[in-house]
């Protein structure tokens, strides 16, 4: 069996992101998504060693009331995230 190369960024020897990046991230989701105040998101940064994976990107998942949860992926360092990766992930 395949060993998996997806680690979360902070668990696997990653340093933790900065809160307030992923602040900004969620804050600009929320503006491209026009999401209700009740809206959560998660924003995570993903590392992958898998060949067909980008290296590190950005997993914000949205969750909103009486939906199933979303995934986007933004093939960017959370750092680097603007509000246009977020609106070509929806397309994606």
């Amino acid at each position: 069996m395949a060993l998996f190369g997806a680690f979360m960024r902070g668990t696997f020897g990653l340093p933790k992101p900065d809160r307030q990046a992923v602040d900004r991230v969620k804050e600009l989701a929320r503006s491209a998504l026009q999401a209700s105040p009740d809206t959560a998101f998660a924003v995570n940064e993903i590392a992958c060693n898998d060949p067909g994976c980008p290296g590190i990107e950005t997993v914000i998942l949205v969750m909103e009331p009486g939906r199933k949860t979303r995934a986007l992926k933004v093939p960017k360092t959370l750092d680097e995230v603007a509000e246009q990766d977020i609106l070509a992930a929806l397309d994606g």
